[in-house]
Parts: C-alpha cells; structure tokens; sequence
C-alpha cells in the first residue's frame, strides 16, 4: 500500500470515530510510519486517535504528537482532579483503591501502587482518563508476581492459537521471572495488540517486552 492510500485510510477512519473531532488532527505518513500532530478536547480523544491508527493495516509504527487543549473556561485544578481520580477508582469494584495512589501535575496524573492482576492497573488508567481536565497519564502501578513460568508461556501460547487474528506460529514467547517477551513478525500493527493482550492477560505477569515487527 502506498503512504499516499494509507494517510487516506487513516483519515477516513478518524473521521468515522463519532468520540474523535479529527478537524485539527494532522496525518503524515512515510514509509507505513504515522507521525500525527495538531489538538483535541480531551485526553481520551487522545488515546482513541491513536487507538484507531493502530488499527489501520499497513500502519508499522506511530509517532504521536497530538495535544490536549482545554478552553480556559472548562481547566480543573489539580486537587479537584486528584479528587475526582480517587472516587472515580474506589467505584471501580475491579481495582483495590486502597493499595493505589494518585498524584496530579499540571492536568498530568500519575498512578502507584500494586494490585495483583495487569487488568486491575488498566482499569484504573481507563477510568482516569477519561475525566475532564486531564492532560495525561502515566501508569506506574506494579503487578505482584505470582507464577510459574512455563505455565505462563504455556497460557499465552494457547490463547494465541486460539485467537483468529494472528498467526501464533509466527510468534516467539519466552518468560523470565514476571516479564514475557515476544519475538517474531505479525501482518499487521494490531496484531502486535493482539498479542501483548494475550501475554498481559496470563496471571502474575508484570512486564512485557513487545520485539514483534511488522512484516
């Protein structure tokens, strides 16, 4: 695909994102890498941007530069965030609050803490992010390990076989102590997606080293 057919693919797609405003979103492609600029409303609009990219086939990386621009009018203190990011986790049932902590800077959280599954430290950076005044977040919330690791790479083996969107057979997993990494080549940039869900998803994993490249 040439880049010229592939920025197209990449507007049409924003376009049809009904959460996206993708007006003032710049799309540049060279080489099947995306470089995208200019604003949105909110930080959520941010990672949705990317997120539909991501899904765009021959997309083989992303540099984005997209900023988050608030009318003076709708800014939100910092503690006023602070505030709203602890209640917003405590009514997550998924999550321990307890065991997490929230820093604001400048519109910029910055979650901590440790919680036993990777989907707990996602879901508190989900429900984060969505809220108004937020620039960006940057998770540092740790996994407990807790595994084995041969029974880790034999569940994410098995998850990819069972997926249909990837190849597992293209698709090296090797683990040391809680971190997996994947080595290999995939078809397509959501397919790396596909896969570090599957080695994230595996208990007790605390990192993981995404080398797949995109073929």
């Amino acid at each position: 695909m040439s880049d010229k057919a592939l920025r197209q693919d990449i507007l049409d797609g924003l376009e049809f994102e009904p959460s996206i405003d993708a007006a003032h979103i710049g799309v540049a492609v060279a080489d099947g890498v995306v470089t995208l600029t200019g604003y949105v409303g909110s930080y959520a609009e941010k990672t949705m941007a990317e997120h539909v990219v991501r899904r765009v086939k021959g997309v083989r990386a992303i540099a984005e530069e997209i900023e988050v621009r608030f009318p003076a009018r709708k800014k939100t203190a910092d503690d006023e965030i602070a505030k709203r990011a602890l209640a917003i986790i405590a009514w997550d049932t998924t999550v321990p609050n307890e065991e997490l902590q929230v820093k604001v800077q400048h519109g910029w959280i910055t979650l901590s803490g440790e919680v036993e599954w990777h989907f707990q430290r996602t879901a508190a950076e989900y429900a984060v992010r969505k809220l108004s005044g937020v620039v960006g977040v940057t998770n540092l919330i740790s996994v407990r390990p807790q595994i084995d690791a041969e029974d880790v790479k034999q569940r994410i083996e098995n998850a990819l076989k069972r997926s249909a969107e990837i190849e597992a057979d293209t698709i090296r997993i090797a683990v040391t102590g809680s971190k997996v990494t994947l080595e290999g080549k995939v078809n397509a940039w959501h397919e790396r997606e596909v896969a570090e869900r599957a080695a994230w998803a595996a208990p007790g994993v605390s990192a993981v080293e995404d080398r797949l490249t995109v073929a």
